[in-house]
């Protein structure tokens, strides 16, 4: 009887010892998918800042051409750009770029984050967890990513493309704008263009972040090596903005039209309508496609410094968490 009390208090420190399982909502992968949520929003909203603020003045060169009949050239965008900073001064090629950040910082923070998502949840649906998504599930996760991210911040492209060719006199600041057109023209006219904007969108998104995984995909296979250089994720990223830029740029063009027709004295009303009539009055090339070739200069330019600036804020996050630097 002595010997089984004695037994049991020597299993007491033991019991006192244990450690208690942590609740369901304190688990450390729940802590790891918030930090990853999170990460992805604030690295996409940065990488999206930077890479339209070094393209600003030709994004916006581009969308005064798009938006009027006047022919295109390379000698012509440069001699506007020119003119811009002699009569208004070098901040002036950054007009609109305020409402440019508004609308870009939101929208790349969900494009990139609903990419991250897409690609896990598309993952976990094909078994592939972790690993290289094949090609469809691939494409599929850009396209959603894109379209996720235009339907949540649309209004802000319209009154971006606005401020872009009116003057500073007609809207003062985005908030004009947006008070403005709603009285003026109605609420609708925000979302002016939206068709054209996620027909385009769907490919551009798709074959953009494709081609860019791919190309990473491809590199690790060959070199052996998991990461690319940051040299090396910028031609990647500048391939995938080629090509996917042209592949939607018709679209591009006719949503310009229908968001500015409140201002230009047009009355787009559809897209075939607004694809008709740009036809008829400039041709195909000239019209659909007028100002692709700076879309080649600033296209690749801008998606290239954006997905290398995701990827290494994302990595260097990563590295942080690893070292302890953010505490749950």
């Amino acid at each position: 009887m002595a010997r089984r009390v004695h037994d049991h208090q020597s299993a007491l420190p033991v019991a006192q010892d244990t450690v208690l399982p942590l609740p369901p909502s304190s688990h450390p992968e729940d802590f790891r998918q918030r930090w990853t949520v999170l990460d992805s929003l604030l690295c996409g909203a940065f990488a999206g800042a930077v890479a339209k603020t070094v393209i600003a003045p030709l994004d916006r060169t581009k969308i005064i051409f798009q938006v009027s009949s006047n022919r295109f050239s390379a000698k012509e965008a440069f001699r506007l750009i020119y003119c811009t900073y002699m009569k208004d001064g070098l901040l002036s090629l950054w007009r609109g770029n305020s409402a440019t950040m508004v609308r870009v910082i939101p929208y790349a923070a969900i494009q990139f984050c609903s990419h991250e998502q897409y690609k896990r949840l598309l993952g976990s649906h094909y078994g592939l967890q972790g690993k290289a998504l094949p090609p469809l599930p691939r494409l599929l996760a850009g396209s959603l990513a894109g379209t996720t991210a235009v339907m949540l911040t649309y209004p802000l492209d319209m009154m971006r493309a606005r401020m872009a060719v009116t003057a500073r006199e007609m809207y003062s600041n985005i908030m004009h704008a947006f008070v403005r057109i709603s009285q003026e023209e109605g609420v609708r006219t925000l979302y002016r263009g939206f068709t054209p904007t996620i027909l385009g969108v769907i490919p551009y998104a798709g074959i953009t972040f494709f081609t860019y995984e791919t190309l990473k995909k491809l590199h690790a296979e060959k070199t052996k090596r998991s990461q690319p250089y940051p040299h090396e994720r910028l031609a990647f990223g500048a391939c995938a903005g080629l090509i996917g830029q042209s592949a939607s740029y018709p679209l591009d063009v006719v949503r310009r039209r229908m968001q500015t027709a409140g201002v230009t004295g047009s009355t787009y009303g559809t897209i075939l309508g607004t694809m008709r009539e740009i036809v008829t009055q400039e041709g195909v090339v000239r019209g659909l496609y007028k100002g692709l070739s700076m879309n080649w200069v600033k296209g690749p330019i801008a998606v290239g410094v954006s997905l290398t600036t995701f990827d290494l804020t994302h990595s260097l996050l990563h590295k942080l968490h690893q070292m302890g630097c953010f505490t749950h």
